[in-house]
């Protein structure tokens, strides 16, 4: 499964400004889907595309690794 850390990214940005970051402030700094963003925020395993997340690592000038983690799905039997 695939884990958004876009909360985090959200809430480090926050504190580094001093003042709150809305969704409709970062689908407009982004240029991603207000919906979008609610989704990957909030919503596990969400699909996206590789054109939001990068928009939305420009947006916060971050690594790829700091949005998007990997979790092995535990009953995935792969090579089983």
């Amino acid at each position: 499964m695939i884990r958004y850390h876009l909360k985090k990214l959200i809430s480090d940005w926050e504190y580094d400004h001093g003042r709150h970051l809305s969704i409709t402030e970062l689908a407009k700094g982004t240029g991603v889907n207000r919906s979008s963003l609610s989704r990957i925020s909030s919503q596990k395993g969400y699909n996206t595309t590789t054109e939001n997340l990068n928009r939305i690592c420009s947006f916060f000038s971050c690594e790829i690794q700091e949005l998007v983690e990997f979790i092995p799905d535990e009953n995935d039997q792969q090579g089983s």
